[in-house]
């Protein structure tokens, strides 16, 4: 088993990745969506808003207007759309996010703690969540009749309310729950660099004892929680998970070849 989280970066082409994605077989796909959120919470009046944590990481706040616009974006336009377009390439996609038969369950976080201006701040009425189980029988149902998943959040809480969940850590959860041999990672940056503004400076490997050094020195914004993510899953028993450029040609035949970053 493959699971394969993509980001929703404007620079993504969707369409390449999923012919891409087509040619392999028995996996299981996790989308973002993120740029799209952006832009249409901008242009509904509720523009995004991002806060960092005071451990460091960057993180999209969300209030009860940001649960509805990316139930709105994440299972509606964004997943429809990568159904629509796995159907034309001949594969059997069924869409769904992880509140559909609470296949991601979490715990509620109504509060951030966050760091502004060198201040640490409580910031109050926060609907996101960290997962606490997933259920796999409607997704092992899925796979079992022959369909291909596309998961998505929101996920949900043990009382049904739709929380957002940071999906790279979605896609660890995922990935150890099918013990799946491997996890990818894709963005718009081919892995973790040493220099953010040099491709070249790419990491090509990183030992799992040392992802809490590689992030210490050289992850920036995102990058943090990829990691995070990553520990997480082989910790959870997933044997490698690769950071690769969702960008490029054929970036999951790139990945799974040896492109962007190996943790194992």
């Amino acid at each position: 088993m493959l699971v394969v989280k993509i980001g929703g970066s404007d620079a993504i082409d969707y369409k390449a990745f999923l012919e891409d994605l087509s040619s392999h077989e028995d996996w299981i796909l996790l989308h973002g969506g993120s740029h799209e959120l952006d832009r249409i919470s901008e242009e509904l009046g509720h523009p995004p808003r991002f806060v960092e944590s005071v451990s460091g990481y960057t993180s999209r706040y969300t209030d009860e207007e940001t649960v509805e616009l990316i139930n709105m974006v994440y299972p509606g336009k964004m997943n429809k759309f990568i159904v629509e377009e796995l159907q034309k390439l001949g594969v059997n996609a069924f869409g769904f996010s992880g509140m559909d038969g609470r296949v991601l369950e979490c715990k509620r976080k109504s509060s951030l703690k966050i760091r502004k201006n060198g201040k640490k701040l409580v910031l109050r009425g926060e609907h996101s969540g960290i997962i606490k189980k997933v259920n796999t029988e409607p997704v092992e149902l899925l796979l079992g009749a022959g369909y291909c998943p596309v998961l998505t959040i929101p996920a949900v809480t043990f009382n049904g309310t739709a929380v957002n969940v940071d999906g790279d850590r979605a896609a660890a959860e995922i990935a150890s729950a099918f013990s799946a041999m491997r996890l990818l990672l894709l963005s718009d940056v081919p892995g973790l660099l040493k220099d953010v503004d040099s491709e070249e400076s790419l990491i090509e490997e990183i030992d799992r004892g040392d992802i809490e050094s590689y992030t210490d020195e050289y992850a920036e914004g995102r990058m943090k929680k990829k990691l995070m993510g990553a520990g997480e899953a082989i910790d959870a028993g997933v044997s490698s998970v690769i950071l690769g450029d969702g960008s490029q040609e054929k970036p999951v035949s790139r990945a799974l070849s040896g492109g962007g970053t190996l943790i194992s």
